[in-house]
């Protein structure tokens, strides 16, 4: 045996132990979608159904009057067809609700984002005492997110210690309304949010960056580039499926952010942070509509999914540019 020869571990297709191995594989799979497809048969299913039943059936809890068991939800309904659909589409309260969500989740997944690679490209490179600093800008992920509006509203306060501190920063007395301001009121809570969920985008970028391939990087060395072309041209490039996929997870979180908004103004000061969680909200379970929080739930639904549809058509196309450009390159003979 020569020393270039090696031993072939690939199981020869058709084989016995090519069969065992795809079995295998089949039941991880099972084990692993079984549970998903229990929830999704018998807890989402029937909910999404009778959501769907109620989005044709105007239904009050009041008109349920003292009646009792499921039965009460269909002899408390009343056919109403597209009639709630169209007034969802033409309710301007709503239009706004979905204009604020866009808004506030575009201005949360850019800051957490740039904060995020920020601090990822200062950690991907091993350092000493690299340990407590990942501690350090996990911790705010790791927040219950209604801990984070109850401080967040100590912190902000009018006279809370945010405005104390600029009192002494600029020697006036300070008195701003971060979050009884209709103008702020969105920003101050875009903030919370950008601060809690940085620490996602920093670890989805640190294993982006720690995951590049080291050859292209070491020929642009050689070739002569410096660290900011190595960056721009070498590292961008590669890592724009990770960029993608930070930006769009952040993005779709975003937009159903609702403990820090409620828990803070409940979609005040008047509606300048009633955002659409924050209005199916108040319209199901404080005005107790459930037919047209139903219709409003089934809208985002339909927006969400054209906005997942594009995110992974996005990344396919991402990939595709990829392998194209590594089966581009000269094959070693």
């Amino acid at each position: 045996m020569t020393a270039d020869a090696t031993i072939n571990t690939t199981p020869a297709p058709g084989s016995k132990r090519e069969r065992t191995r795809a079995q295998g594989i089949r039941r991880f799979k099972w084990a692993v979608l079984t549970p998903f497809l229990a929830l999704m048969l018998f807890i989402l299913m029937p909910a999404f159904v009778l959501q769907g039943y109620f989005s044709f059936f105007a239904f009050s809890i009041f008109d349920a009057g003292d009646n009792t068991g499921f039965s009460s939800y269909f002899e408390a309904s009343e056919w109403v067809g597209l009639d709630l659909w169209a007034d969802a589409l033409s309710d301007d309260k709503f239009g706004f609700a979905i204009i604020r969500s866009l808004l506030f989740a575009t201005g949360v997944t850019v800051g957490c984002f740039i904060l995020g690679f920020m601090l990822a490209l200062l950690m991907y490179r091993p350092f000493r005492g690299q340990g407590v600093y990942y501690i350090f800008f996990i911790l705010p992920m790791l927040t219950v997110p209604i801990v984070i509006a109850y401080t967040g509203e100590m912190i902000l306060y009018q006279n809370g210690p945010l405005n104390d501190i600029l009192s002494i920063l600029t020697q006036t007395r300070v008195e701003a309304q971060f979050l009884y301001k209709q103008e702020v009121a969105l920003t101050s809570i875009a903030l919370l949010e950008i601060w809690n969920w940085t620490p996602f985008s920093f670890i989805i970028m640190m294993a982006g960056l720690a995951s590049l391939p080291k050859e292209p990087q070491e020929a642009a060395q050689i070739l002569g580039a410096n660290k900011w072309r190595i960056f721009w041209e070498v590292q961008v490039p590669l890592l724009r499926p990770v960029i993608l996929l930070a930006l769009i997870l952040r993005f779709l979180e975003s937009m159903a952010e609702f403990p820090k908004t409620w828990g803070l103004l409940q979609g005040g000061p008047g509606s300048a942070t009633e955002t659409v969680p924050v209005y199916i909200f108040i319209n199901a379970w404080q005005f107790f509509d459930i037919s047209y929080g139903a219709v409003l739930s089934y809208l985002i639904l339909f927006m969400m999914a054209a906005i997942v549809m594009s995110a992974i058509w996005l990344l396919r196309r991402e990939k595709k540019s990829l392998d194209a450009m590594y089966d581009s390159k000269p094959q070693e003979g």
